[in-house]
């Protein structure tokens, strides 16, 4: 069972790694990872009976990430016209 966490979250950073050109990608493949951790933590704290305010926090830090990249990606599309980041100059 341990190894399919590890697998599952390796799988991530290797599909990042692939799509590293496509902003709207990557952002998707962040918020998988922050689900799949959060799903990890869940299993992990229902194991052990921890107190679980810490998944309401993780889930707003994820939230307010998830937000942070989708108004990055705005001011990308209306800046460049597209969301690839081979288009952007960043000189």
């Amino acid at each position: 069972m341990f190894f399919t966490y590890i697998f599952g979250y390796f799988f991530s950073l290797v599909i990042i790694v692939i799509v590293r050109k496509h902003f709207l990608l990557c952002l998707l493949v962040l918020e998988y990872l922050l689900l799949y951790s959060f799903f990890c933590i869940i299993i992990y704290m229902g194991f052990f009976v921890y107190d679980s305010y810490f998944l309401v926090v993780y889930l707003v830090f994820g939230v307010c990430d998830g937000v942070i990249g989708l108004s990055l990606l705005v001011f990308l599309i209306r800046s460049s016209s597209g969301d690839y980041l081979d288009s952007l100059s960043l000189c």
